[in-house]
């Protein structure tokens, strides 16, 4: 079973999704036959290498509120993470462009250590305070979880993945994705926003149960006929 989650590394209802998410899996049964895949996402594709200004000032421009308001949608956020177990610092948050992050949670895919990779990158994001958008800190931040420093510099430098990034994108359109996260279940079921555990687990189970095919709840031979020997 393989389920693709798109999502952005400044995002934090993506990051409060991954913890819902392997909350559900945990009480997921098959968990051994599942593929995580983290496909890319940029909710600003245009944004700069780095912001600058509070965080809640920034959100009441975007969404034309007032800086109060803003604030209390800080703090609400952040009581939601918390209840996660995630601790998140908006007023350390320096965020910028993630094409660059993308692109190395792509080479992290090609290592093994993808979810790694997106975990780190995120919490660097809403509780460390890391410049996302700057490629020294996406290479030290990288390192953390055994990538090549140098292996990761020449991604960067050399334009790797930057297809593959696009590629997902353009296929998030053409799914009708306009929100992250959003987790696709086989190409079968799809799941938007960050979602409670148990209606994640629920999905979970009705697709390891579409691929399990026909479901026998009557013993076999019981009045039926099989091939020429049909006892009446």
């Amino acid at each position: 079973m393989r389920v693709e989650i798109w999502s952005d590394v400044v995002c934090p209802w993506c990051y409060v999704g991954k913890r819902r998410f392997e909350t559900a899996m945990a009480g997921f049964a098959q968990r051994d036959q599942v593929e995580v895949v983290w496909r890319a996402f940029e909710l600003d594709p245009d944004a700069p290498a780095e912001r600058t200004g509070d965080y809640a000032t920034r959100l009441a421009q975007k969404y034309g509120t007032g800086v109060d308001q803003a604030r209390t949608m800080v703090d609400g956020m952040t009581a939601t993470a918390a209840s996660e177990g995630l601790e998140f610092r908006f007023d350390r948050a320096r965020p910028g462009n993630t094409f660059d992050a993308h692109r190395l949670l792509h080479l992290a895919a090609e290592r093994g250590v993808q979810d790694a990779a997106k975990e780190r990158l995120l919490r660097a994001t809403f509780t460390d305070g890391e410049a996302i958008g700057d490629r020294e800190t996406l290479v030290r931040l990288v390192t953390d979880v055994g990538i090549d420093a140098e292996e990761a510099r020449t991604v960067l430098a050399e334009g790797t993945y930057a297809a593959e990034v696009r590629a997902e994108e353009a296929e998030a359109q053409a799914l009708g994705i306009t929100g992250v996260p959003f987790f696709v279940v086989d190409r079968t079921y799809g799941v938007s926003g960050a979602q409670a555990p148990e209606l994640l687990l629920e999905v979970l189970q009705r697709a390891h149960a579409d691929r399990a095919g026909l479901q026998l709840v009557t013993p076999s031979g019981d009045a039926a006929c099989e091939g020429d020997d049909c006892v009446i």
